[in-house]
């Protein structure tokens, strides 16, 4: 029997990854049957489920994902960089299906408190990352110094949920370069 490299592992489990996230979106949580994750993938039930526990964790390592792929472009750009390129991006089909995943994640939020005790870990990454950052940019004289980080913080994840609700309702998205460049100028120093 031929052995699988860890690559050829880990490219699969980005392939599930990528159609599950699809998938998801597309259909929400409930929706997702292992039925349309067999079709979304390619894969058979088995070899699903050979990366991931079962449906529930598939769905948490989709939005873990996410978020480290957030926290990333935080930690070295800023949480506006995150919304610049969301915008960037609104129009293809990955943006789509990022969009219905962080919705599927807010949703799962209100109505699952497992899922929101397991995703209190990443959220707070996210928050972190966010801070830090904003911390380094007061440092480096770039923030304004008359308001806290936890308040800069806290508007700068309200303009972003604002943004993904705005995309997600299938409202316009070319017109909001101005809107961003006007949140990034309410946090810098004056």
């Amino acid at each position: 029997m031929p052995r699988v490299s860890q690559d050829q592992l880990d490219a699969r489990r980005q392939e599930i990854l990528a159609a599950a996230r699809a998938c998801f979106a597309r259909h929400g949580y409930e929706g997702a049957t292992v039925r349309r994750l067999e079709e979304a993938t390619g894969l058979s039930r088995g070899a699903i489920f050979h990366h991931f526990r079962d449906k529930d964790s598939l769905f948490l390592a989709v939005a873990e994902d996410d978020a480290a792929a957030m926290v990333e472009t935080v930690a070295r750009n800023g949480l506006v960089q995150v919304m610049r390129d969301l915008l960037a991006r609104a129009m293809s089909p990955d943006t789509a299906g990022w969009l219905g995943s962080q919705l599927e994640v807010s949703r799962r939020l209100r109505t699952d408190p497992s899922f929101a005790r397991r995703w209190a870990e990443r959220s707070a990454a996210i928050a972190e990352a966010t801070r830090e950052r904003l911390a380094r940019q007061r440092e480096a004289g770039v923030l304004r110094e008359d308001v806290s980080i936890d308040v800069l913080a806290r508007f700068l994840e309200l303009a972003y949920d604002g943004l993904v609700l705005h995309l997600a309702m299938g409202r316009p998205a070319g017109d909001l370069g101005p809107v961003l460049d006007l949140v990034e100028e309410a946090v810098r120093r004056r």
